[in-house]
């Protein structure tokens, strides 16, 4: 379970942003990620000491090669929860739907930038960029069971992708919801 401190740590747009690049590019120093993020560099090591106290991200000591760098790298790559992690404390409740809430605006605000965009990308992406759904009868076993097979399939995508093979990639991002609905 992920502690309602590490959620109000990654919750926050600019930390999610950070994590995000961490993760798509390791480690990197600070100056690399305020140029990235469109940040000052003080605001970045704000939100870096945030991160560390959640136990998000470290420094990367043995990069450094002065004493002037400070380099930052990701050490937890993924964080799963659900309200009903929090059912024992209503104000610890009430503060994980509020970050279940973000969360979902910010996963609709990725779609909704690509659907914008999609015009000016390649064919090529445009053809690869997908939605889907279905509809199904489950038992909530069987649909968790849906969940942890998507998460390996997705790992194991991910996993097996050679960055250093020479292509030329884009990140993205995939999103599923999965819930009862009627007809």
């Amino acid at each position: 379970m992920t502690s309602i401190e590490t959620l109000r740590a990654v919750m926050q747009p600019t930390r999610r942003r950070m994590i995000e690049y961490l993760y798509l590019h390791g480690p990197c120093q600070v100056s690399t990620l305020a140029r990235a993020l469109d940040q000052q560099v003080g605001s970045i090591s704000h939100h870096l000491r945030m991160l560390e106290r959640a136990g998000v991200v470290s420094q990367a000591t043995e990069l450094a090669t002065d004493a002037r760098t400070s380099w930052w790298r990701l050490v937890q790559s993924s964080i799963s929860w659900s309200v009903d992690d929090f059912n024992t404390d209503p104000a610890a409740r009430m503060e994980a739907k509020a970050a279940e809430r973000v969360n979902i605006d910010h996963q609709l605000a990725k779609l909704a930038a690509w659907k914008r965009a999609s015009d000016g990308a390649g064919e090529e992406w445009r053809r690869a960029a997908f939605n889907s759904g279905l509809i199904a009868s489950a038992t909530p076993a069987e649909l968790d069971a849906l969940h942890q097979a998507l998460v390996r399939t997705w790992r194991e995508w991910r996993d097996a992708i050679d960055v250093d093979d020479g292509h030329d990639r884009e990140p993205v991002f995939v999103f599923t919801h999965g819930f009862p609905s009627a007809p």
